[in-house]
């Protein structure tokens, strides 16, 4: 007798082949196709349903967040059953002494600030205390870069000694040993922007030697885009390692017009035979930690730096100068979306909750500031603990980039008390608006994007799929009322229309309502 029968059903595997009329069973932890009806201990009838494999979301920033909430009902009501840790190079492991206390402020800065004890130092200590969390869903990891630099050579700004650069190798390859998927970094941010081209090129050797991936926000999604990818892409071509890039978009209504060239180099680099792909979220406005509005030499040293700089009257009428006139290279928020088009979504003290979904030009009105010196005042007095949306794009692109065959979804999702809706509501808005509602491509499209593909991007073996033997995370959807619900103003939302969420043979979701439990596990690379 099978634990439970889904039957009747619209079956969407994750392959990207058509949808079929079938029954589907779960015995334990794994998948069982069958014919007919067989018994089993409880039965679902999904007539009209979609019954799909589990989303996997492949850019998350739930590492700290999850040892408070580990259920994390945002990604669970969307359709997610594995979520994909440590991005943008920042991560909650490898740690040290030495750099703890100014990396849990950098941390903060964009996961949010969570009360919980740093018990652990290697990414294998880390991922064994996550398996002892009631996870909702499964987590996998990413070793992060600048915890790689951090950990070898502190939160300086300079170049690895040959010695450091091959202690950097060494942590990568001992972070992969203990499960990580790959190595993520996110050159706009510190240490990581410090790095250059021939830092990223031996740690690329070494994901090349164990098959996994380089995922990258890369140094400009704006103005600098080409030359950016350029880097990306020699990365890749001089390592040999499979490059993924993370949230890709184009930046200002100045460099829409560079979007043709954008793609033209993916399409160059397939000719060449680079494995690339990107992930992407179906909004037209980003989300980061407040401080990218600041130069890149403010960041040097770290965040008590960065607060010092804050106090003096002379650094800051530089960083306004910068800010205004541009540094070659360096995207500049303030530039391609404006002082009206960013907006405050968390702050750390109780006092400044007030100023939480006010944009920069409001946020100057209500503290009688100009908005520039408000916002540096915020920063500052927040502890660099301050979270953004930025509006940066058209709907033209999101629909253009999304329609790729690189391309995967994503909800970049970052905690806070007026979060982007993407957190909410990514999986479900890619199904009701843009599959259901616009047609922009068919269900079993939208499905092969959100679980087969990411699967394949990670090397991610068990799921992703509807096969027999495989992990039984399935979904069952209806497609009739699935959508996000969450907007700007009101974003923390539950997305509707996941009937059913089942991880590793537990049911999550039941009928549209949570059923905490732990479900999920820990997911450690293990080879493609």
């Amino acid at each position: 007798m099978y634990d439970l029968l889904i039957k009747n059903g619209t079956i969407v595997d994750g392959t990207g082949a058509k949808p079929y009329q079938g029954n589907l069973a779960v015995e334990g932890e794994v998948i069982r196709l069958v014919e007919g009806e067989p018994e089993a201990k409880r039965v679902i009838d999904a007539s009209g349903q979609y019954v799909t494999p589990g989303f996997i979301d492949t850019h998350s920033h739930s590492s700290i967040m999850l040892n408070v909430e580990p259920e994390l009902l945002p990604k669970v009501f969307q359709g997610i059953t594995t979520e994909v840790l440590a991005q943008d190079g920042m991560g909650p492991a490898p740690v040290n002494e030495e750099t703890l206390a100014p990396w849990k402020k950098a941390m903060a800065g964009l996961e949010g600030q969570w009360d919980v004890d740093w018990n652990w130092t290697t990414v294998e200590d880390y991922l064994k205390h996550v398996d002892t969390l009631p996870l909702g869903p499964n987590v996998l990891y990413l070793a992060p870069h600048g915890n790689l630099r951090m950990v070898v050579m502190g939160l300086d700004n300079r170049k690895p000694t040959a010695e450091e650069q091959e202690a950097m190798d060494a942590e990568l390859q001992k972070a992969i040993d203990a499960g990580a998927f790959g190595m993520s970094t996110g050159m706009i941010y510190p240490p990581c922007v410090y790095a250059d081209i021939d830092e990223f090129i031996s740690l690329g050797k070494v994901l090349k030697k164990t098959d996994t991936i380089f995922v990258t926000h890369q140094r400009s999604e704006a103005d600098a885009i080409l030359e950016s990818m350029d880097e990306i892409l020699t990365i890749g071509r001089e390592s040999g390692c499979r490059v993924h890039f993370s949230h890709f978009k184009c930046c200002g209504k100045k460099n829409w017009d560079k979007v043709p060239k954008v793609l033209e180099k993916i399409d160059d680099a397939h000719a060449e035979g680079m494995i690339v792909s990107f992930d992407q979220y179906p909004y037209v406005a980003g989300s980061t930690m407040m401080s990218v509005i600041l130069p890149p030499w403010v960041h040097d040293g770290g965040t008590e730096k960065l607060i010092e700089r804050l106090y003096d009257d002379e650094l800051r009428a530089k960083m306004k100068e910068d800010i205004w006139n541009g540094i070659p290279g360096w995207d500049n928020f303030v530039d391609f979306a404006g002082l009206e088009g960013i907006f405050i979504t968390f702050v750390k003290y109780p006092e400044s909750e007030k100023y939480v979904g006010m944009n920069l030009v409001e946020l100057g009105e209500a503290t009688g500031k100009e908005p520039l010196d408000a916002i540096f005042d915020l920063i500052r007095d927040e502890e660099n603990i301050v979270g953004l949306v930025d509006f940066y794009g058209t709907e033209e692109h999101v629909k253009l980039f999304m329609s790729r065959p690189e391309q995967n979804v994503c909800t970049d999702g970052i905690i806070g008390t007026k979060p982007h809706p993407r957190l909410y509501g990514t999986f479900p808005r890619v199904l009701g608006k843009y599959t259901r509602d616009e047609g922009l491509f068919p269900i079993e499209t939208a499905i092969y994007k959100m679980t087969g593909k990411a699967a394949e991007v990670l090397g991610l073996k068990d799921r992703g799929y509807l096969k027999d033997g495989l992990a039984a995370d399935v979904l069952v959807i209806d497609p009739e009322t699935v959508i996000d619900v969450g907007d700007y103003t009101e974003p923390k939302q539950f997305a509707r229309g996941i009937r059913f969420s089942i991880v590793n043979g537990k049911i999550i979701i039941d009928e549209g309502e949570s059923t905490p439990q732990k479900a999920g596990k820990v997911l450690r690379y293990t080879g493609r």
